[in-house]
């Protein structure tokens, strides 16, 4: 039976804060208010009870079998960065944070595996691998402050992921908290591993809706080789979808292949982040390394120019000046903080979406998106991850306008709608959460769902692991 509020909140400051380390439970409200919510808009963040910073793996099974006895719902965080209200609060839940969790617990050079808590930091890890020479390639646009466990619990991919990947393809072991206390490990520390079911891959984009990750090994490559950098410049965002879709459909493999729209360019300009000029309607920012050959990445370059020019690209230059491409990567991954500036200054509102799609339907998804800018009246700026497909539009609107509100809200269901009707995905790397929740039940078919559901109640029976987020419409 479930606990009353009175009763739960005096069962916490007793029970619980007895089976926890010191300064580990939280129930300030101020304090757990803050720890509420992630980065989403339109997601509900109420009625958290308490907040357990875990600082080892102990607090985490103290936390989920207190949970367990008093069927309390329990709300995985990391970093909180999300941008889907993966990590919100839902009334009378407790708030589990891994963020206090953040060592490196084991560099082994000689097998290319790090063994890490969750809650390190993505650019913590990438700097602490540097000195062995290795590197552990996702990197998110918010590499310098998402978790690692984060990003498991989202597959979150990034800028490099064209040619090196997304989280999934580096995880070898996960160490997870089961919805009863329980301790498991999933997967191998080995290269190859394939006894019995592949568990870890369930887990991995789970969004803490099937165990609490406390410990995760990564798989990682030596230190990546400096790429060539090439910028092409056009008229129009639809020809450099075009170019995109031809330069992958010849069997390139850039490590890096990047766009931005028009809408994207000017708001980049106007927060001082970088201009490319006025006549620019889109820009693609690509490097290739080669796989170490020099020669392999000035032909990739090369090709990209020639598709470049067949699309009518305005200019096309190359650089193998290292600062060059940190100064264009740099200013790719201001494009979300500029967005943040510039919302603030025409309203206040941005809502992000995250829709990937086969690379040869980039071209139709800009066009049909014209037609969505067009009904809502509102800026949409789009940056794209364009060798994956990967597209982020963001909707720009004014939260003291309800009608303003409405429009935006339109415009991203029918950004979605557009993404399944091109045979894409509702999410690429950002995740299900709250925001997208309804439109899961949409993507899935009748069998997937019900798979779904299946394996949810075989390992959170009482459905206490992150319930309302992404498996409560199925």
């Amino acid at each position: 039976m479930t606990v009353s509020p009175f009763d739960l909140a005096e069962l916490v400051r007793t029970e619980l804060a007895a089976e926890l380390g010191d300064g580990v439970l939280a129930t300030d409200p101020d304090v757990v208010g803050s720890y509420s919510t992630d980065q989403a808009l339109f997601c509900p963040g109420d009625g958290a009870v308490a907040l357990v910073r875990a600082r080892t793996v102990a607090d985490v099974q103290a936390t989920l079998r207190f949970a367990t006895r008093h069927r309390v719902p329990v709300v995985p965080q990391g970093a909180r960065t999300g941008l889907s209200g993966g990590a919100n609060a839902v009334p009378g839940c407790l708030l589990l944070s891994l963020e206090r969790m953040d060592r490196v617990l084991e560099i082994d050079a000689a097998e290319r595996t790090v063994t890490v808590e969750p809650g390190i930091i993505n650019q913590d890890l990438k700097d602490a691998l540097a000195p062995h020479g290795l590197s552990y390639p996702p990197d998110p646009g918010s590499v310098a402050i998402s978790s690692i466990g984060g990003n498991v619990a989202t597959n979150a991919g990034g800028l490099c992921c064209v040619r090196y990947g997304v989280t999934r393809d580096y995880v070898r072991q996960l160490r997870v908290v089961l919805a009863d206390g329980t301790l498991a490990t999933f997967g191998t520390t080995t290269a190859k591993g394939v006894a019995g079911l592949d568990l870890r891959g369930l887990l991995i984009g789970s969004e803490g809706t099937l165990g609490v990750v406390v410990e995760v090994t990564l798989r990682l490559v030596p230190t990546l080789p400096e790429p060539l950098t090439a910028v092409a410049t056009f008229a129009d965002i639809r020809s450099a979808a075009a170019t995109v879709a031809d330069l992958m459909a010849s069997g390139a493999q850039p490590s890096l292949v990047e766009s931005m729209d028009r809408a994207t360019l000017q708001i980049l300009a106007e927060c001082g982040y970088g201009d490319v000029g006025t006549g620019a309607g889109a820009m693609l920012l690509v490097q290739s390394d080669g796989g170490g050959s020099l020669e392999a990445a000035q032909a990739e370059v090369e090709a990209l120019g020639r598709f470049a020019q067949a699309h009518g690209a305005l200019d096309v230059a190359v650089s193998d000046d290292p600062a060059d491409s940190a100064a264009l990567v740099h200013m790719r991954r201001m494009a979300q903080p500029s967005f943040e500036q510039w919302a603030q200054a025409h309203g206040g509102g941005q809502l992000l979406d995250d829709v990937c799609l086969p690379r040869t339907r980039l071209p139709d998804f800009y066009d049909r998106l014209e037609t969505i800018r067009e009904q809502s009246g509102l800026t949409i700026a789009v940056v794209a991850h364009a060798g994956d497909g990967n597209t982020h539009p963001s909707i720009f609107f004014d939260t003291s306008d309800p009608d303003s509100i409405a429009r935006a809200d339109a415009a991203f269901d029918a950004i979605m709608e557009l993404g399944l009707e091109l045979g894409g995905t509702i999410t690429g790397e950002h995740g299900v959460g709250y925001l997208k929740r309804r439109w899961l039940a949409r993507e899935l078919d009748d069998g997937t769902r019900q798979a779904h559901l299946a394996v949810k109640a075989a390992l959170d029976p009482l459905g206490i692991l992150n319930p309302g987020k992404m498996l409560a419409d199925l």
